[in-house]
């Protein structure tokens, strides 16, 4: 039965991707996004097996664990619809809603896995709780974020399309955590639906209907799945904005709001002792190294003061862009990271050398890129210790860091040039 469900839902939504108008105003072509489609769900089912035969060894057994409770939850469905429907809203938390970034008895911190539980047990109504045919459900609903990602650069970066489309779709580690059953997916969809919004409402000069509502999916999306993301996304958002009306004066606004941002990081605990926002990242830390895993290294704790971060900005950073090293290799999906991650600073050298000199980019998008992603990876550093975490966390911000340089690279000049050294 799982196999002719399986067959009949894969022909069934490769046609309807053929049919959706967003993804047909991307431009590509229907062979192409059934192609994209289909190589998403290849990936999604070999997420699967690597989470069944690869589990323990690398830490990757967190999507069947999503997946039996949300059977558990289809079943409350059929038995008791109440408390289905009410179940995501019960707070037995001491703090109630208040302890908004804690890692432990907070109600924000569990939200986001009790609701992706509850998406898988939507699935499960019409697949008949198959794992692989929600891969089919869960790769449809969450190919309006790539898709949504690739018109933006292919609009900011006209004339550069294949470039575009590797770096949307096949950044090998945003393809893997992007496509598995697990919440990358979502909140990769959650990032690009907030672009998609603000750079098409700036380029046609409105907001319209559709365009705020996808604008406001995405915000929802990264409050519930993680809000620290959100947290991080807003200051660059709120630059975006600022420099799109005045975009000759863009390194300053972006440089002054995240000066603005930093001040406000470290002081906001003597007006509101709550937005204690230092002892909520050494709270993370210390929640991370709580957890013993076998791609785990050792960091140094952290002081919520800002002397501390200071002093650890520069490890945190490489924590997060450089690592696993060749030495940290201890199973295959290490050496795939590690394989990825040298190939990526390969590539990021190639692009300060052979760059193409006068980019027809807007500044103001390209800046967002990079702040906003900056960031992500220092809040990745300071907090997360387990080199698999940190690939899965980092891969949501690569294809807006090296689509704009794959796309930026005068190849031509390389080429040339390396044919030339080889004769």
């Amino acid at each position: 039965m799982e196999y002719l469900l399986f067959v009949a839902y894969l022909i069934f939504f490769a046609w309807l991707v053929t049919r959706t108008k967003f993804f047909l105003a991307s431009g590509l072509s229907k062979p192409q996004l059934v192609i994209l489609f289909l190589l998403k769900i290849i990936a999604g089912i070999f997420y699967g097996w690597i989470g069944i035969y690869y589990g323990e060894l690398a830490q990757m057994s967190d999507t069947w664990s999503y997946h039996s409770q949300g059977l558990v939850e289809y079943n409350i469905l059929r038995t008791h619809p109440p408390e289905y429907f009410s179940n995501l809203f019960n707070n037995p938390y001491e703090h109630g809603l208040k302890n908004f970034f804690g890692s432990q008895f907070s109600y924000w911190n569990d939200l986001k896995s009790n609701v992706f539980i509850k998406f898988i047990s939507i699935f499960d109504i019409f697949s008949g709780g198959y794992y692989y045919v929600n891969v089919i459900f869960y790769t449809y609903a969450t190919f309006v974020g790539p898709i949504a990602l690739f018109r933006v650069m292919n609009n900011l970066l006209p004339g550069r399309r294949i470039w575009v489309v590797l770096g949307v779709f096949f950044i090998p580690s945003f393809f893997y955590w992007g496509s598995g059953l697990h919440k990358e997916g979502l909140i990769s969809m959650g990032i690009s639906l907030i672009m998609y919004a603000i750079y098409f409402s700036n380029k046609q000069g409105r907001l319209n209907l559709q365009r705020f509502l996808l604008f406001m999916g995405g915000l929802l999306l990264l409050l519930i799945l993680r809000n620290f993301v959100l947290m991080l996304i807003i200051p660059a958002i709120i630059a975006w904005i600022l420099s799109n009306r005045k975009p000759v004066w863009t390194p300053y606004i972006y440089s002054g709001v995240y000066v603005i941002c930093i001040l406000l990081f470290f002081t906001s605990r003597y007006l509101i002792p709550d937005l204690d926002f230092p002892a909520a990242v050494v709270e993370k830390q210390q929640s991370f190294l709580r957890l013993v895993g076998n791609s785990s290294i050792p960091f140094n704790v952290m002081q919520p003061d800002f002397g501390s971060f200071i002093a650890s900005t520069p490890k945190a950073f490489a924590m997060a862009a450089t690592r696993p090293y060749p030495s940290d290799i201890s199973h295959l999906l290490s050496l795939a990271a590690a394989v990825e991650i040298g190939i990526l600073l390969l590539l990021v050298v190639i692009f300060l050398l052979y760059r193409i000199p006068k980019p027809t980019a807007s500044r103001t998008t390209l800046y967002f890129c990079f702040f906003f992603s900056l960031t992500m990876l220092l809040a990745i550093g300071f907090s997360v210790n387990n080199l698999g975490a940190i690939a899965r966390y980092r891969s949501i911000v690569l294809p807006l860091i090296m689509t704009p340089l794959l796309a930026r690279t005068d190849w031509n000049r390389f080429v040339r040039l390396f044919a030339a050294l080889k004769t």
